[in-house]
């Protein structure tokens, strides 16, 4: 359980209240605007989904894809036993195995190279939940203890008279507060963007390469030694 766990119950409690009063409307040019323009959901609705992701599941996958490895140098290395024979057939043969051992383990575009790939970008999206949810914790941490959350408490607790529309108590302050998670949110969002356009060309398929050494002869004899 980490800060932002903790935070979570008294956090959603004054989201949700965040949510009915800011649903009524908003003052005009409040800086909430392109934030739920861009977001396209209340603070409380994002906060609460933001909570499903965990840096250690996706860490955990990072580990296993690095796990595959093993097996693809087992192949490698039983590709590399030496064959004692010589002719049309081994030449091909040869070409063959020098072309397969290219696409699974030779540079980024290998598929030894796709899984580190992989695996990196599983650790980089771990990095980036982890402080995602930090600084998310932060801005709870410091709205709870805000006084436009005890206005938007008072506004919203049973039996308080409230006012529909942007004019209405506690309103600006609920979206003062908005505008305070949400950001912090985009921010992450955008980090998150930024991640997958870096690691993308990395992550693409691995196409296979033909040998490169032309069609083999089938006019010579083969030889075979033990």
């Amino acid at each position: 359980m980490d800060a932002l766990d903790r935070l979570a119950e008294p956090g959603l409690d004054l989201l949700r209240r965040v949510d009915t009063l800011i649903a009524a409307g908003v003052p005009e040019g409040h800086p909430v605007w392109p934030l739920l323009r861009r977001m396209q959901v209340l603070p409380g609705d994002a906060v609460r989904g933001f909570l499903d992701l965990h840096p250690v599941p996706l860490a955990s996958a990072g580990h296993a894809v690095r796990r595959l490895v093993r097996g693809y140098d087992d192949v490698s290395a039983a590709l590399t036993d030496s064959v004692l024979w010589s002719g049309a057939a081994a030449t091909a043969y040869g070409q063959q195995r020098a072309a397969l051992l290219r696409h699974l383990d030779e540079g980024p575009d290998s598929l030894v190279g796709r899984l580190e790939s992989t695996a990196g970008y599983a650790d980089a999206l771990a990095d980036w939940v982890e402080g995602s949810r930090l600084a998310l914790a932060r801005t709870l941490a410091d709205v709870l203890r805000s006084a436009e959350a005890v206005a938007v408490v008072s506004a919203t607790a049973t039996g308080a008279s409230t006012r529909p529309g942007p004019v209405g108590p506690g309103v600006a302050d609920a979206a003062e507060i908005a505008a305070r998670v949400l950001a912090v949110l985009c921010v992450a969002y955008d980090g998150a963007e930024t991640l997958l356009r870096q690691w993308a060309p990395s992550l693409a398929e691995s196409a296979w390469r033909p040998p490169t050494d032309g069609r083999p002869r089938y006019d010579q004899p083969t030889r075979v030694g033990w």
